[in-house]
């Protein structure tokens, strides 16, 4: 299986569906493939088979919480250089310490600036 990263494909992880779709829609005007996902489990099913470059992670999911997936993703092949954000309600200085230990590159806070969201994935986004 090739392991190596698709920069360009975003896993988007949020069990708000309307916000999923709201954020996937935006994503995609972007130039950005989008897979998501809407628990933590099926959150690294769908990693696994799309080796994505960037991940959008809500915190608070069922099944496996966010920062479970931050660090199982980190740890994964093609681990290092994926890009992690933490998209989050919880935005008190404690919950973006926790979210930078456990691997997050950037921790945005619900509801997301798209013009900081666009920013960050931009500076990561590569030619195809």
């Amino acid at each position: 299986m090739d392991i190596q990263a698709h920069p360009q494909t975003v896993l988007l992880v949020d069990d708000n569906i309307e916000a999923a779709r709201a954020l996937t829609l935006l994503l995609e005007q972007s130039g950005f493939a989008v897979v998501t996902a809407h628990d933590g489990g099926e959150a690294l099913a769908r990693a696994e088979e799309t080796r994505p470059g960037i991940a959008l992670l809500d915190l608070a999911l069922p099944v496996v919480d966010g920062y479970r997936v931050a660090e199982t993703l980190r740890a994964g092949p093609g681990g290092h250089g994926l890009l992690l954000v933490a998209i989050s309600g919880f935005g008190q200085p404690e919950d973006c310490e926790r979210s930078r230990a456990v691997g997050f590159d950037h921790h945005l806070v619900k509801p997301i600036d798209c013009a900081e969201l666009l920013a960050v994935l931009s500076a990561h986004k590569t030619p195809m």
